[in-house]
C-alpha cells in the first residue's frame, strides 16, 4: 500500500510543523477498477448502485505493519464491475489516505460478491 498525498501533507505539517491532525474515525476501503495514483482518484470507482464503500477496522500495529481484523464483504453485484485492480482507503470526509494494486485481480460480474479476507489487507510504513 502507498499513502496518498492528503496523508503525507497531514502527517508532515503534524509532526514537522506542530500543526494538528485529528484521525479518522471511520475508515472506508473503495473498490477501484484502475490505479487512483497518490492523489486517490476516485474515477474509476465501482458504480453499480448496489456497491457502496465499506468500513475497515485494524488491530495493534507490530513491526511497522497493521491488518484488519475482520473479514471485508461488499455487497453483491447487481451489475458486472469489471477487473477490481485497486483499493483505496478513505476517511469519512472522503479524503484519500493509502491505496495499492491487488495482489491478484478479481473480474466482478452480476451476483459476485467481492470480499477481503480477515488479515488479507495490510499496511506497512517503510
Amino acid at each position: 500500500m502507498h499513502m496518498c498525498t492528503y496523508l503525507e501533507n497531514k502527517l508532515l505539517d503534524h509532526v514537522l510543523r506542530n500543526i494538528p491532525y485529528t484521525p479518522p474515525s471511520t475508515l472506508y476501503v473503495a473498490l477501484l477498477t484502475g490505479d487512483p495514483g497518490e492523489d486517490g482518484d476516485i474515477g474509476t470507482e465501482v458504480a453499480d448502485p448496489a456497491y457502496s464503500r465499506q468500513i475497515l477496522s485494524f488491530g495493534e500495529p507490530e513491526n511497522g505493519k497493521i491488518k484488519t481484523i475482520y473479514d471485508v464483504d461488499f455487497p453483491q453485484a447487481s451489475e458486472d464491475w469489471g477487473e477490481i485492480t485497486h483499493i483505496l482507503i478513505m476517511d469519512e470526509e472522503n479524503n484519500p489516505l493509502f491505496y495499492g494494486p491487488l495482489n491478484t485481480l478479481k473480474t466482478i460480474t452480476a451476483d459476485d460478491i467481492f470480499k477481503i479476507p480477515l488479515g488479507n489487507l495490510t499496511i506497512e510504513l517503510d
